[in-house]
């Protein structure tokens, strides 16, 4: 008879992505949305989302949040979007952030 603790399959407290997950998959969405052919782990945070290299419009962001939340399994709820503005990549991975912070 062993003494060994049995391994636990319960499944993790939470499964909301972390920050480095939803930078990566925020990065893979703008540099798709702009239809650009470059390494999405190159776009930095402070990268404008309508400027000379992304060209991310208005309809375009809509259909990034539609396709975040799908990819990272949460809701946006629309009292996140309250009072925000959205220039850079990290104003919109901050707002993902916080939506998968709520969701824990």
């Amino acid at each position: 008879m062993s003494s060994e603790s049995p391994v636990s399959t319960a499944p993790p407290a939470s499964t909301a992505p972390d920050r480095d997950r939803i930078a990566a998959a925020v990065r893979r969405l703008v540099v798709t949305e702009s239809r650009l052919s470059v390494d999405p782990a190159t776009i930095s945070e402070d990268e404008p989302l309508n400027g000379p290299l992304l060209k991310v419009n208005s309809l375009g962001f809509l259909g990034m949040l539609i396709r975040l939340e799908d990819d990272l399994g949460l809701a946006l709820p629309d009292d996140l979007f309250v009072g925000r503005s959205f220039a850079t990549v990290r104003d919109l991975i901050d707002l993902v952030a916080t939506a998968a912070e709520t969701a824990r």
